[in-house]
């Protein structure tokens, strides 16, 4: 008869690698969050309004929400928003 080897594992090694592991899903959540929300967005200048209100004025409206766009990083959708309110 071929012997048979038991493995065990304790309790303690199961729950520090359960703990190791969300403790990884976590930092890669956070980290994919980080990515969507960068602080360091650059401010809607003066400019840029000015801009945008006069593209908006002479009925340009998807030129201006393409500037907005392309200055702040702002998706179609905000950049939209922006320039009908203004």
């Amino acid at each position: 008869m071929p012997a048979q080897i038991a493995l065990q594992i304790s309790p303690g090694i199961i729950a520090l690698s359960a703990v190791l592991t969300a403790a990884a899903i976590w930092l890669i959540i956070l980290a994919v969050r980080l990515t969507y929300r960068p602080r360091n967005r650059p401010g809607i200048s003066v400019d840029l309004v000015d801009q945008a209100r006069e593209l908006k004025a002479l009925g340009q409206i998807q030129e201006a929400v393409f500037l907005v766009r392309g200055e702040t990083g702002m998706s179609h959708r905000a950049a939209a928003r922006f320039v009908n309110r203004l």
